[in-house]
């Protein structure tokens, strides 16, 4: 298989989807947010400075998948038919598991809106508990599933491991 965005000649391009069939496509994202104790005590019991983190970072997710093709120069724009962002807070890591969901009807996926949605939903959780915690890590941003389109259907095969296989 070779790379869509990269015509013959090597340089950059943005794909024609003008002859591709409009379908009901899904995207799924997620990513973790790991944070020391205090940052995590600050998240859990809403007493961060900048006020709740979770549900400033949820909103902040869905304006991000709005912005997509803003941010990522050969990703077309797509009319968006929902986007949800979900946060869960996980003692064991401690942190937060994000994860985004975005449906579109149209001619080309919606993967970059998930994945973007799942990443600026994570960069907003560090920007509120940076003053308890600038070692925070972002990690583990990935694709989880997505349906539609000439491709068909596709899950991610393993669970989400935060420490990326390294212990911490």
């Amino acid at each position: 298989m070779s790379l869509t965005h990269v015509d013959a000649e090597g340089r950059a391009r943005m794909v024609d989807v003008g002859e591709k069939a409009i379908t009901r496509r899904v995207a799924v994202a997620e990513g973790a947010v790991q944070m020391s104790e205090a940052a995590f005590a600050m998240v859990r019991d809403a007493t961060a400075t900048k006020g709740d983190v979770l549900t400033v970072a949820e909103v902040a997710g869905v304006m991000g998948a709005k912005k997509t093709a803003e941010l990522i120069p050969l990703c077309h724009p797509v009319p968006l038919d929902r986007v949800t962002v979900s946060t869960e807070l996980v003692p064991e890591w401690p942190g937060v598991r994000i994860i985004a969901t975005a449906t579109a009807t149209a001619r080309t996926g919606i993967e970059m809106e998930a994945l973007v949605a799942v990443s600026v939903a994570a960069l907003t959780v560090y920007d509120m508990i940076k003053a308890a915690d600038r070692g925070a890590r972002i990690t583990q941003v990935r694709l989880l599933e997505k349906s539609g389109g000439v491709r068909g259907d596709w899950h991610h095969p393993e669970p989400l491991d935060p420490n990326g296989g390294q212990t911490a």
